[in-house]
Order: structure tokens, then sequence, then C-alpha cells
């Protein structure tokens, strides 16, 4: 090998080696990030009675949040704040949820492995992951086409494989996969939508954020019970984008 020959060649692996090196450590601030985040979140919960009145968030839901890489789920000109405690835009006049309401809805839902859930709005597929963590299978509905494509291409590429993603107008469920052992709706609604309580199963919850749009809502606990009566419980004041669609 010509000493030229072996001066480029020496450049490429010096440049490949301080490229893997920048990718790694760049993983690993992101890892001290996320987990920064986790632990605002559980002070937060312990502070303000976690939205569920026990005042902590389960540890597997806290678990999930630190293994889902929210970077992923935000704009790139969004991922240095990808892991501060607030929502974010995400384009179409939408947001990704403060970690935090996502723990607090998450937890409310007592999700297991193998339970089937239901998600109105997408968005950029967070949630979605956040629930595909605890083992759920989850069906989720966008009606905003672009982000529901890009958020089926992101939690396929991120290997979420038990999420299914369509475009659709939430407000009417997803009966043809249905019943569900929870359902969490992402945007607020006036009122909780009829054809949801029916796809909820016995014994089943669901978490809503009841209100006007562009106002301050209250986040409401819908459990169904064994006989199919509905009990209801006003948890915390929330904001969120309202759930649009063709229904009144």
């Amino acid at each position: 090998m010509s000493r030229t020959a072996w001066c480029i060649t020496r450049i490429i692996v010096l440049g490949v080696a301080a490229a893997l090196f920048a990718g790694t450590t760049r993983a690993q601030d992101m890892a001290r990030e996320r987990q920064a985040m986790v632990d605002e979140v559980a002070a937060m919960a312990r502070a303000f009675d976690g939205g569920t009145g026990k005042g902590s968030i389960d540890p597997r839901v806290l678990a999930a949040l630190g293994r889902v890489p929210r970077h992923e789920f935000v704009p790139l000109l969004s991922r240095a704040s990808a892991y501060d405690n607030r929502p974010l835009s995400i384009g179409h006049g939408q947001t990704i949820s403060q970690p935090y309401i996502v723990a607090a809805m998450t937890d409310l839902l007592k999700v297991g492995a193998g339970d089937t859930v239901l998600e109105i709005g997408t968005g950029s597929g967070y949630q979605a992951a956040v629930l595909a963590e605890l083992g759920a299978s989850v069906a989720s509905i966008e009606i905003v086409e672009p982000l529901a494509r890009e958020a089926g291409e992101r939690l396929q590429r991120l290997g979420y494989a038990g999420v299914a993603t369509r475009v659709g107008d939430g407000y009417h469920g997803w009966p043809e996969r249905g019943p569900f052992d929870a359902i969490v709706v992402t945007a607020a609604a006036s009122h909780v939508p009829p054809p949801l309580v029916q796809q909820l199963k016995r014994g089943g919850r669901m978490v809503i954020p009841i209100g006007a749009a562009f106002q301050t809502q209250q986040l409401m606990l819908v459990e169904k019970r064994a006989d199919g009566a509905l009990t209801t419980r006003q948890l915390m004041a929330v904001r969120f984008v309202p759930l649009t669609g063709g229904h009144d």
C-alpha cells in the first residue's frame, strides 16, 4: 500500500471511529435525559397526587417511559427539548403530550400484558409506544392523515409491531378491533362518545379529557362495571387539543 493510500485509509478509519464515538456519546446523553425526565415525572406525581389520588405512578409505567425514545417522536427541530416535561408541537396544529400527563393517563388505565387498548388521537405515536411497552395490543386512530401515516411508519421502524394505526374519526372508535380492555382519548371532547362506551369491555377503563376546545378541561376516568353500569370520576385540570370529526 502506498503512503497516500495508507493516509487516506487512516483518515477514513478515524472518521468512522469518531462518528461511532459521537453516536455512542449522544445515545448516552439521550438516556440520561430520558431518566431525568422519568425522575421529574415521579417527583411531580408525589407532589400533585399523580392525578390518580395515590401520590405515585406505577413503576411499570415509569419504566416504560424510560424505554421509549421520545426524541424519535418529535420533529428534528424539537429534539433538543424532547425530554423536557412539557408538550411539544408536532405540526398540523397537534402536540405530543407532556410526559407527566402521558404517565398519569397510562397509570389510570391499569394496562397489563395482553390487554387490548384503543387510542383516539395517535399524534406522533408516543402514547401508543408507551402502552405497547406495557405489553398491550394497541389500536390507534388519527384523523390527520399525514400524522397517521408518519406515526405508523415510525412505530414500525422502532419495532412496535403490536400497534395498529389507521386514519379515521376517533369518535366512532374501531368496532372491528373491539371490545377493548382500556380506551385512552388524547383530545378533548364535549362529552363521552357513546360508541366508545359501547366498545369498552365490562370491567374496562377509559380516560378522556372533557370540556370546551382550547380551554381548561377535566380529565375523567370512566369505568364500566361488571353489570355494564358506568361510573365516572373527575381527576384533574388538563388542556388538550379538541377532538375533531363529523360528530355532533
